[in-house]
């Protein structure tokens, strides 16, 4: 596990296969919103990325594009847009390297399991490259428009 990441710092520089037929490049020219989430079609899951869907048109009037990032495959997080009539772009992150330089991959406790998992993060990266806000543990309700006024 790597350690999180901090406000102020930079960004890890990445790139990983994203929907619409692009790479998702860190940094990027503009500012960018990374959330990272768990699992494609899981209600949490779906509630955020749709939240983050209808207010993707207030983001990119801040200049800023918002994308998820999930260890799924670029075929699921096709089928997670269609299914789910999804506006943003989602990034597969197959191998871990992404959730590993972000430090969201980290020991999960559900009923008295314990296991490895993506936990609920959100970060603002200003156009600079640097990392503006965090989120760790993210509650999903009214999360998206927290950003939003965040940026």
């Amino acid at each position: 596990m790597t350690a999180a990441l901090a406000e102020g710092g930079k960004a890890p520089k990445l790139e990983l296969p994203a929907t619409g037929e692009s790479n998702l490049k860190v940094p990027t020219d503009g500012g960018l919103v990374l959330f990272f989430y768990p699992k494609d079609n899981t209600p949490g899951c779906t509630n955020e990325a749709k939240d983050f869907s209808a207010l993707k048109a207030d983001f990119a009037e801040k200049g800023y594009e918002v994308v998820g990032i999930s260890r799924d495959s670029l075929a699921s997080h096709e089928k997670f847009i269609a299914k789910q009539e999804l506006t943003i772009r989602l990034a597969s992150d197959e191998d871990g390297a992404a959730c590993e330089a972000f430090g969201v991959w980290v020991e999960k406790n559900m009923y008295g399991r314990k296991y490895m998992g993506i936990e609920r993060s959100t970060f603002i990266i200003s156009p600079d490259g640097v990392i503006r806000s965090v989120w760790r543990k993210v509650k999903v309700k009214e999360h998206a428009k927290t950003v939003l006024t965040t940026i």
